[in-house]
């Protein structure tokens, strides 16, 4: 898959339509941040009443799929509970990366946007995030935007640099 950085930026996820968006959610974070923030944002606070609905709670394993309506320009939304953010690190990520690309895939996504899980709260550095989610998606047709913030994706864009590789 070809991997792209893409800022957490509501006017640049517009310019760039894809297949999905694909949100993880942590048990104990809230509100939503990063990605899934912005996202529930956009969506009128859809996210929020899911979770205060219990539709979703953000348990490890917990996949719910939704329309985005016409307020984002993904075809559809994956939300991926991860569990607690207590804990969480590099194994986890790679276990949740590889998760979210399988099920993805199964559901017939070829692209797709991601916020690699504990990017919106820096347990996990920007750099070991893309080494990790270059690892899991690094096969296969389509194409994997990254979502992260501006100084995240500074620190991506160097690496991807240094490897050789465009962002």
């Amino acid at each position: 898959m070809k991997l792209s950085l893409l800022p957490l930026d509501l006017a640049k996820w517009d310019e760039a339509p894809h297949d999905a968006l694909l949100l993880p959610v942590f048990t104990d974070e809230r509100p939503l941040r990063g990605a899934a923030g912005l996202a529930d944002w956009r969506l009128g606070g859809r996210l929020t009443r899911l979770l205060k609905g219990g539709h979703l709670r953000g348990d490890r394993g917990e996949t719910v799929l939704m329309p985005p309506g016409r307020r984002l320009t993904f075809a559809r939304v994956l939300l991926f509970g991860v569990g607690p953010s207590t804990g969480y690190g590099d194994a986890e990520l790679r276990q949740d990366v590889r998760w979210m690309r399988d099920v993805a895939t199964a559901a017939g996504v070829t692209s797709f946007a991601l916020e690699a899980p504990g990017r919106a709260t820096g347990i996990i550095g920007a750099r070991r995030a893309l080494e990790i989610v270059l690892d899991e998606t690094d096969h296969g047709d389509g194409t994997v935007l990254l979502i992260d913030n501006p100084f995240g994706q500074k620190d991506m864009a160097e690496l991807l640099r240094l490897q050789g590789r465009r962002d």
